[in-house]
């Protein structure tokens, strides 16, 4: 949620426990640890100051161009970050949402020691006008911070498709809090249709199966964000944390131009012990592939939510409610389908 982030992996091999999983897929083979994804950590204080004053700025769209323009003109009456120096050094960020990856930010200059900077720049995207309409502008204020935890000060959100475009004045708008939704990532994304089963070792016989398996099934994904007028092309990754083997994920076949995919797709996870249920997590997340790079769209993180995992506290093991109930279910039935429908998040 700021300007800086690092990433790191959490590999499996640093447990003591270390259970030889394996994977396989309905629709590809192969056989390798339990993987899991890169973690982002974003650097940012959302709660230091209180939101206060205004912003002033301008919208526009020019169609010679294809280029949406936004004025940011200045800001009146900012919080005070640092009360001793009776100093803030603001700057105003944008986004485009749902996915803000995809169209990246935009930046204004840093005016230092004052809470009424003047700007006059323009910020710009280059969109087609038919998907800049489904999209909402974010645009926040921030106290730049040289040692990179940057202090919130306050934001606006514009739903464009209402946006009166023959309205190209300043015009003066209250900054607001960081709502509810922005900070719990509750912004719709779409659902998941799938089932999981646990199989405990040997319960089919004797040694049958030899280790415990997890099985997956992804049916389908409904209402996913249009991130284009054509749709999106649709895949699902599945890893099994804390491992971060790339060899061991698992994906879905890509489904073209569909916002409401079905893949009916299984994977298998073996060489699980019952007791590696409460320290491992299942994420699966929904990408747009596109031939550069491919786009997140949202996921689910399936597991107990304790934040830890064999003791050690980690930051993927941060399942919802939902997510909790769904695997404490699968783990009480074993051999048992357990179908759910579970919103996609932004993890």
């Amino acid at each position: 949620e700021s300007d800086t982030a690092s990433e790191i992996s959490f590999q499996f091999n640093k447990h003591k426990k270390t259970p030889s999983i394996g994977s396989h897929s309905s629709d590809m083979a192969s056989v390798s640890s339990v993987s899991g994804s890169v973690l982002s950590v974003y650097s940012g204080d959302f709660g230091s100051v209180d939101a206060q004053g205004t912003v002033e700025f301008a919208l526009d769209y020019d169609e010679k161009n294809r280029e949406f323009q936004i004025h940011v003109s200045q800001c009146k009456d900012l919080a005070v970050v640092d009360e001793k120096k009776g100093r803030s050094d603001p700057y105003v960020k944008t986004y485009l949402l749902p996915d803000k990856a995809r169209m990246g930010k935009r930046k204004t200059s840093v005016k230092k020691r004052t809470v009424n900077p003047i700007y006059n720049e323009v910020l710009r995207y280059k969109i087609e006008k038919m998907v800049l309409l489904i999209q909402k502008l974010n645009l926040s204020v921030w106290h730049n911070d040289p040692l990179g935890r940057n202090s919130f000060l306050g934001e606006i959100e514009v739903d464009l498709a209402s946006w009166d475009w023959s309205n190209r004045k300043l015009n003066w708008y209250m900054l607001k809090p960081r709502s509810l939704s922005a900070i719990n990532g509750a912004d719709h994304r779409g659902v998941m249709n799938l089932s999981i089963k646990y199989v405990p070792p040997g319960s089919l016989g004797p040694k049958n199966p030899p280790s415990g398996e997890v099985h997956i099934w992804v049916k389908d994904v409904k209402d996913l964000l249009q991130l284009r007028p054509s749709g999106v092309d649709a895949f699902v990754k599945c890893y099994v944390l804390p491992d971060t083997s790339k060899k061991s994920y698992q994906k879905t076949r890509v489904i073209k131009r569909d916002t409401n995919p079905v893949f009916n797709h299984t994977i298998v996870y073996d060489g699980f012990h019952t007791e590696d249920l409460k320290d491992a997590c299942v994420e699966l997340t929904v990408w747009d592939h596109e031939k550069l790079t491919n786009h997140f769209l949202g996921g689910i993180r399936l597991g107990l939510g304790t934040g830890l995992s064999y003791g050690i506290s980690v930051d993927w093991m941060d399942s919802t409610q939902e997510e909790v109930a769904f695997w404490q279910e699968m783990m009480s039935a074993a051999n048992e389908w357990i179908d759910g429908l579970l919103p996609l998040r932004s993890l």
